[in-house]
């Protein structure tokens, strides 16, 4: 066996209708196809990949910040214009630019999920 990729994360939510407002209208993901199930979600793709599983919770849950599951990121391919999004949704971010050339966005959503923007120099 070898991993090859990374399938999908999930998110536990109580807001679901923001939570997944959100992801698609800062980050750009698009609701897709979702198998039935017996709890409301949805599942948000980048092209063919679902890449957010959105589930809707009772109860907020707990921010991932600190936890044993800190972070995780997503690759992106224009740092300036992820900028301008985060900034014109009014999102708040911490920057980071790493030896190399790659730059970073941090975010923590409102659900206390924090995550990075990763844009790689070409």
């Amino acid at each position: 066996m070898a991993i090859v990729g990374l399938d999908h994360i999930n998110i536990r939510t109580a807001d679901l209708a923001r939570t997944e407002a959100f992801f698609v209208d800062v980050l750009g993901l698009v609701k897709g196809w979702r198998p039935q199930a017996s709890i409301d979600g949805a599942w948000l793709y980048a092209g063919e990949q679902a890449m957010v599983h959105l589930v809707k919770a009772d109860q907020p849950a707990l921010p991932s910040k600190g936890s044993a599951l800190d972070h995780f990121a997503f690759a992106i391919d224009d740092y300036e214009d992820a900028v301008r999004k985060l900034e014109a949704h009014g999102v708040a971010f911490r920057s980071a630019d790493l030896p190399g050339g790659a730059r970073q966005l941090f975010i923590t959503e409102m659900n206390g999920v924090t995550f990075e923007l990763n844009c790689r120099a070409p």
